[in-house]
């Protein structure tokens, strides 16, 4: 039996590697594992750890943030949240992370970098679970196993696309027909999401989260387009004189404005754990499309690659809704008196108590009685 097998497994693991060989995918030899392809990968393999690195960073830093306006709230003698030190602490971890992910994206593709931004709902959770000492779930433990699974597809079946891009290709790119179709649709998608959510007041988690992944397409094509030219002219090929660059930097903070501004109004509206799965949904699916789009990055990969490449993306987002669901949101506790209960009172709103006198309050006083209870 051993013998009869013998020739016929070899030559189906032969045909089998060079099958894998031509499709771009894992095997012998070429796995993620093997020398040539750690030798073909190792920046974007860079690009992964500074992009994880940052995430972390960022749940971090969101967490010390957190921590600085609970901190604030008990305090007796309220005073600003920038002349916190915590609360700067946590700015400048942010922004450290932000100056991570900006590098990350000059070294590796968009489609790379952009999800791992699940890094950052992992990062939360390993925070509350072992320094907020919060109780861990079924759910976070799966969760996180997908989204660790997906991470690993996506980096084995990343597209390896050169990644120098000068400002020249980056105006090629700008005024090719396939971003031009993309970027006309993408317009008129946005503005009537605008007329809904401006002249009809219609302020639903979807429609506010679509225009923060649109806007999120064009910060991340200009983002990846900036830090391109940055690193080729550190490296002494120089960018920085051409048009191009300006406009794509005035793009990125503008589109990065309007993104935060439509973002923080869905915190606003609804909890953080349905708003945090979504946008990392949108925002992910946006940043595939125009770096599928915009810089060509899947133009000559095997349909494996590709296949796999979205099932990471799948199982990520998945893993992030898990974690998310059915979350508590945690709301801060500040003490008030509410009058609307009390009989014969006219409520003046959220009455905070006075430390400085002997009323606890104010109300509408409109005899005798109350005075003297007061």
């Amino acid at each position: 039996m051993a013998g009869g097998w013998g020739p016929r497994a070899g030559a189906w693991t032969s045909s089998q590697a060079a099958w894998n060989a031509s499709s771009g995918a894992p095997g012998t030899g070429n796995g993620p594992l093997s020398g040539p392809w750690f030798s073909t990968h190792k920046t974007h393999l860079l690009a992964v750890l500074l992009a994880a690195a940052s995430n972390f960073l960022i749940s971090v830093s969101l967490n010390i943030q957190k921590c600085a306006h609970l901190r604030l709230v008990c305090q007796v003698e309220q005073k600003p949240y920038y002349r916190s030190k915590l609360w700067w602490c946590g700015i400048t971890l942010l922004g450290l992370a932000e100056v991570g992910n900006f590098t990350a994206y000059g070294l590796a593709p968009v489609t790379l970098v952009a999800p791992l931004g699940c890094v950052s709902v992992i990062g939360s959770g390993f925070i509350s679970v072992f320094f907020l000492k919060k109780t861990m779930r079924t759910a976070d433990i799966l969760g996180g196993t997908l989204t660790i699974t997906g991470i690993y597809l996506l980096v084995a079946f990343t597209p390896n696309v050169p990644q120098e891009l000068t400002a020249r290709q980056v105006q090629n790119y700008l005024v090719s027909w396939p971003f031009l179709v993309y970027s006309i649709l993408e317009i008129i998608i946005f503005c009537i999401l605008l007329y809904f959510y401006k002249r009809k007041a219609v302020k639903h988690i979807m429609v506010l989260l679509m225009m923060v992944a649109l806007l999120a397409s064009l910060t991340v094509i200009a983002v990846k387009a900036v830090s391109s030219m940055i690193a080729l002219s550190v490296k002494g090929k120089m960018q920085l004189t051409y048009s191009i660059f300006y406009i794509m930097i005035v793009l990125m903070a503008t589109s990065c404005a309007f993104q935060i501004k439509f973002l923080n109004q869905a915190m606003h509206l609804y909890e953080a754990t349905a708003v945090v799965p979504i946008n990392f949904v949108f925002f992910t699916t946006s940043a595939i499309i125009s770096g599928v789009i915009f810089y060509r990055e899947f133009q000559s990969a095997a349909l494996l690659t590709v296949f796999m490449f979205l099932f990471g993306c799948l199982l990520s987002s998945l893993g992030v809704i898990i974690i998310a669901r059915n979350k508590k949101e945690e709301h801060l506790q500040i003490p008030f008196i509410d009058c609307g209960h009390i009989p014969g009172q006219k409520l003046t709103g959220k009455i905070q108590p006075d430390s400085h006198s002997s009323c606890y309050g104010t109300l509408n006083k409109e005899d005798d009685s109350v005075k003297r209870q007061s």
